[in-house]
Order: C-alpha cells, then structure tokens, then sequence
C-alpha cells in the first residue's frame, strides 16, 4: 500500500486546512496579512488542499509556485513565519490522526524555512540568513 491509500484521507486533509485557515484568519499578527491577499477564501482553501493532498498523500493536485507570491509580500519578518509555523502545530495538535499530524509538521518546518530563506534572499540579498523565529 501506498502513503496515498494509509497515511490519510482527503476529508481528513480538507479538515486540517480549513481549521488552519479559520485560525489564521482570526490571528491578530497573520489575519491582517492574510485577509487582506486573499479575495477569494474558496478558490485558496481548495489550493491548500490540493498541495497538502499532494504533499501527504501524493496525489498530484497541486499545481504552482508559491516562492514568488511569498517573496512579494511587503514587510514578513522572521517572527511572522514563527508565528504561522506555531499557529500550524497547535492546529495539527488538535486532529486525531497523529500519523498525519507527524508528517504534516515535517513538511511545514522545511515549507516555512524555505519560504522564509526565499524571501530574504529576494528582498535582501546581501544580508546575512536569519532562521524562522519560534516562540
């Protein structure tokens, strides 16, 4: 059997993405950021499932490029990519399946720390690397 067919079900993926999401969009730090990018909330939600399902499950739905959205966003900070990646395993710490939860958070550290790399080699090539700030 494949991850495909054990690891997780679709449902199981489409309830972690819509809790994450319902949570960032309430956040105070992420909320702001996130609402004010984002104009279509279903188009987006069902984008995030297709990449954790191709992720997770590798199933192929995704197509796309995330680094060049991210690295265009003004004024992300360190702390600001700590704060998703906190605010990601505290949802992941609520889901009963504890196999999924696992992967899903090791694929968010490198996701977060390769965004993060991206984005201040774009907008600031000549500084020195900082790693995400977790709190």
């Amino acid at each position: 059997m494949s991850t495909r067919d054990t690891l997780c079900t679709e449902d199981e993926i489409r309830q972690m993405v819509h809790l994450f999401y319902d949570r960032i969009r309430q956040d105070d730090q992420l909320g702001p950021i996130f609402n004010h990018h984002i104009h279509d909330w279903d188009t987006h939600l069902q984008r995030m499932v297709d990449f954790w399902s191709s992720m997770l499950r590798g199933t192929g739905t995704y197509e796309g490029t995330p680094m060049p959205k991210h690295i265009a966003l003004p004024g992300l900070t360190a702390q600001l990519f700590g704060h998703w990646l906190d605010l990601f395993h505290s949802t992941l710490a609520t889901l009963p399946n504890r196999a999924m939860a696992e992967k899903a958070e090791t694929f968010a550290e490198r996701i977060a720390r390769s965004l993060w790399y991206g984005y201040q080699l774009h907008n600031a090539p000549n500084a020195p690397l900082r790693e995400v700030a977790r709190a």
